[in-house]
């Protein structure tokens, strides 16, 4: 089949490309409001973009259904910093909880019953469970499309792993297990991809 994208409504295109772009990293962000409350959301529309500075980019959709902007944005454009969780599997009743349309001021870590720990020598907290936490600070931020889809792009400051997660490789490098780490992959609709088998295919000469 064919699927001429043109022809599709807004929410047609979404819940296809949904479908189509999979898996999809799930970057759980985490930010704080002007008065110091704690706003959690998972967002799919995320990746990796530049390695010098090292930089990621979230897309934060325009609005919430009442048309106001969404907490994350508000609150990364306000006070500048974030932190991106990668979850694990064991945490995706958590995850999805936390993308309920709150009221502006309440915290999801709040609502979702969350833990919190400190990242040495970073102004925001991270989620205990996670096993990798991306602390960042706002680089760049730009609207793209007919409605300003918000693409945040923030630079890397520390990462924080689990140790439990880190081997060594034979180059003598740290190497982060993805099985240990076991990360969410979004597809379509409600549902999410668990870690399956690990292929290892050596590159070309």
């Amino acid at each position: 089949m064919i699927i001429e994208m043109s022809e599709l409504s807004k929410l047609q295109a979404y819940h296809t490309l949904t479908q189509v772009v999979v898996p999809r990293p799930v970057a759980w962000v985490l930010s704080e409001n002007e008065t110091g409350e704690l706003n959690l959301a998972p967002y799919s529309y995320f990746s990796a973009v530049c390695s010098d500075p090292p930089v990621i980019m979230i897309s934060v959709g325009p609005a919430k259904p009442d048309g106001s902007e969404k907490d994350t944005y508000r609150n990364i454009m306000s006070k500048k910093q974030f932190v991106i969780h990668i979850a694990g599997s064991d945490m995706a009743n958590e995850v999805t909880q936390s993308s309920a349309s709150l009221d502006h001021g309440i915290s999801e870590v709040e609502h979702c019953g969350l833990e919190l720990e400190t990242i040495e020598g970073f102004s925001l907290p991270r989620v205990k469970g996670p096993k990798i936490a991306l602390a960042c600070s706002l680089y760049q931020q730009q609207d793209i499309g007919n409605n300003n889809q918000h693409l945040i792009f923030g630079e890397i400051e520390k990462i924080w792993v689990d140790d439990a997660v880190v081997t060594t490789d034979d180059k003598g490098r740290a190497k982060i297990d993805a099985v240990k780490v076991d990360p969410l992959g979004r597809l379509g609709g409600t549902e999410y991809e668990t870690f399956g088998q690990v292929l290892s295919v050596p590159r070309p000469a």
